[in-house]
């Protein structure tokens, strides 16, 4: 039986006709859309390199049925920048050499923005570690990250100021 869902990807509503209930989203996106930038890590929910916001929220996508998100918002590591400008937390990244192999940040990325976005990452870096402790990095790249957390989250803040004032 075929189940029918839509989804709006990166800005851009999309429609679904799922052969089998338990596609998951990271499938979905994947092997469907494409977008590879949303990696497949453990495949179990377990080292965040597939993380994905899901109406402004993170979740694991390997754990997630696409049907079960039907009518969702969904933010992957592609619909982050804007054109050539890229996303603040992005470029953090880069200044802080927030990566080294390049395979967990996509999911990094994503989980960061989505702790900005919930107001979760403040200023103290043992937060941010609590709060990034499902995202792994084999590399060891951990400093780094939290940095750029920290510069983004700053720099947010500074925007925010300004539209206040």
């Amino acid at each position: 039986m075929n189940h029918s869902i839509s989804l709006t990807v990166n800005g851009a509503r999309r429609d679904f006709v799922l052969d089998d209930p338990r596609v998951t989203l990271l499938d979905l996106l994947r092997e469907r859309l494409h977008l590879t930038g949303t990696k497949k890590g453990c495949d179990r929910g377990q080292c965040g390199a597939c993380t994905i916001l899901v109406d402004g929220k993170r979740i694991n996508s390997c754990l997630a049925l696409a049907i079960s998100h039907d009518g969702a918002d969904i933010l992957t590591i592609e619909g982050v920048a804007r054109g050539d400008q890229l996303h603040p937390v992005q470029a953090a990244f880069i200044a802080h050499d927030g990566f080294q192999c390049g395979f967990c940040t996509p999911g990094q990325i994503m989980s960061a923005i989505g702790m900005m976005q919930e107001a979760q990452a403040g200023n103290d870096p043992e937060r941010i570690r609590e709060c990034m402790s499902g995202n792994l990095c084999r590399c060891g790249a951990y400093a780094g990250i939290v940095d750029a957390v920290l510069e983004a989250q700053a720099g947010m803040d500074e925007s925010n100021q300004r539209r206040s004032a």
